[in-house]
């Protein structure tokens, strides 16, 4: 006859159903109720065990050890009406399929199963339940004996690869000189449970094998005991499928965050690569400019420099001999711009100090020039020595043909970082018809053009009767 409870599970569960005799104090809807979990946790491990790559193996062979003590359980609740043989021969099916998917969970882990070992347990699948239907019906009094020792085989199956799982998970943990390492699975925080859950699936298999042995009428107490005790096993289960499932999600979430990380050292190597090609197209860029530069100057020094200086010497004018001489100056300061090195700012003081004040002697303008007391460490680039250059004789050229003054004060001074230059002079100023149009006369645009160049400013204040300011600010 059919039975229900946790002595008719055990019985299901290691094929030797219909031959309890005990009282079931568990009713058919808690089973029915622990059969929808193991179904639901059976199907959602294998979908998940079959998506992801990782561990795919055991995380079928759990899935599907779930999935057949359902179905065990399912039979044992509504298995009543069936015929003792064939209930018999379903029971002893799902248990030599569950032990396969027991075996395939355990040994998967360690180390992957030989196909060997697959064709065994098939062949068991498909043996056993012809063997026990063969068995009840034999009237050999040793018949029933080897065919109570049928489930016991099987729970003996799982319990040696338990074991073997469990050697070899600590075989595999104890790395160099003998020293614990841990695997990266055993390193996830809901690893440090499996231990537990595997001792407890072991009992639950020891509690079902002693439940599924016939014992004299006095020691049915300990049956009961074992019985409830093989529940274990599908509780046991459901802990390790969620643990599964965790340790899945786990995976998903540091997938995650490792693809992010992945995505941000990608974007940062190609904003690295971005800056260091804009860099290198700068230096290029500055290579061939500086080439083109020192072609031009030698251009410059080797034939117009050569003509100019031929003028100077050979022509018998005084004036085409003094504006040769001038645009031969005005072309060695471009040439010294183009390809010059860095100027000290003390010497490039001296040099302006000499030709401003000569410049306005010779037009009988008294010059007072102020520098600074202190030692300068100052330089300029060769390109502002030149245009500071400009921007002072074009101060003087103007103060000489324009100002009609007597004196002219320049003071120079360096102020938080930057070169002050201020050119004060006493002369009439600029006319009142030029108010608010400054740039437009007296070379005022150039100077302020080649200021802007330099990253600084010249500014120019002036008033009929009172003189011309010009302050020109240069960043050192």
């Amino acid at each position: 006859m059919a039975t229900t409870g946790p002595i008719a599970l055990a019985l299901a569960l290691t094929g030797g159903a219909a031959q309890a005799a005990a009282s079931p104090p568990l009713g058919a809807l808690p089973l029915a109720g622990l059969a929808g979990m193991l179904l639901v946790m059976g199907l959602a491990v294998a979908a998940f065990a079959y998506r992801h790559g990782h561990e795919r193996g055991a995380g079928l062979g759990l899935g599907a050890w779930l999935l057949c003590l359902a179905l065990t359980a399912v039979l044992t609740v509504a298995g009543a009406g069936l015929s003792p043989g064939l209930a018999l021969g379903l029971n002893l099916s799902l248990a030599a399929f569950g032990t396969w998917c027991s075996i395939k969970f355990l040994l998967h882990r360690p180390v992957p199963m030989p196909l060997w070992q697959d064709l065994a347990l098939f062949g068991q699948l498909l043996l056993l339940p012809a063997l026990a239907v063969a068995l009840r019906n034999h009237a050999n009094p040793n018949a029933a004996l080897l065919l109570h020792s049928v489930p016991l085989l099987l729970t003996l199956e799982s319990l040696l690869a338990l074991t073997f799982s469990w050697k070899r998970r600590a075989s595999l943990q104890v790395g160099k000189g003998g020293k614990p390492e841990p695997s990266p699975g055993s390193r996830r925080p809901e690893a440090r449970f499996a231990p537990a859950l595997l001792a407890l699936c072991g009992l639950g298999l020891l509690a079902t094998a002693v439940a599924a042995i016939p014992v004299a009428p006095g020691l049915n107490g300990l049956q009961d005991i074992s019985a409830w005790l093989a529940l274990l096993l599908p509780a046991a289960l459901l802990a390790m499928g969620l643990q599964y499932l965790l340790g899945f999600a786990r995976d998903r979430v540091e997938a995650e965050k490792e693809h992010a990380q992945f995505e941000q050292r990608m974007q940062e190597r190609v904003s690295e690569m971005e800056r260091n090609f804009g860099v290198i197209a700068e230096q290029r860029l500055e290579q061939v400019t500086e080439r083109e530069r020192k072609r031009i100057a030698a251009d410059l020094h080797d034939d117009l420099g050569a003509k100019l200086l031929t003028i100077v010497h050979t022509s018998e004018s005084d004036r085409i001999s003094s504006l040769a001489r001038e645009a031969l100056e005005e072309m060695r300061l471009s040439v010294r711009g183009l390809t010059g090195k860095p100027v000290q700012l003390l010497d490039a003081l001296g040099d302006w100090r000499a030709e401003v004040v000569s410049r306005l002697g010779q037009a009988n303008i008294n010059a007072e020039w102020k520098s600074p007391s202190e030692d300068l460490v100052h330089t300029l680039p060769a390109r502002a020595y030149v245009q500071t250059t400009r921007i002072f004789r074009e101060a003087v050229s103007n103060i000489i043909k324009h100002s009609g003054g007597t004196n002219c004060m320049i003071s120079c001074s360096v102020q938080d970082g930057d070169f002050v230059v201020v050119i004060q002079d006493n002369g009439q100023g600029i006319p009142a018809e030029l108010d608010g149009r400054l740039d437009r006369g007296h070379g005022m645009a150039s100077m302020k053009s080649r200021a802007k160049q330099m990253q600084g400013q010249c500014l120019v204040e002036s008033g009929p009767g009172w003189g011309t300011v010009i302050r020109l600010t240069i960043p050192l």
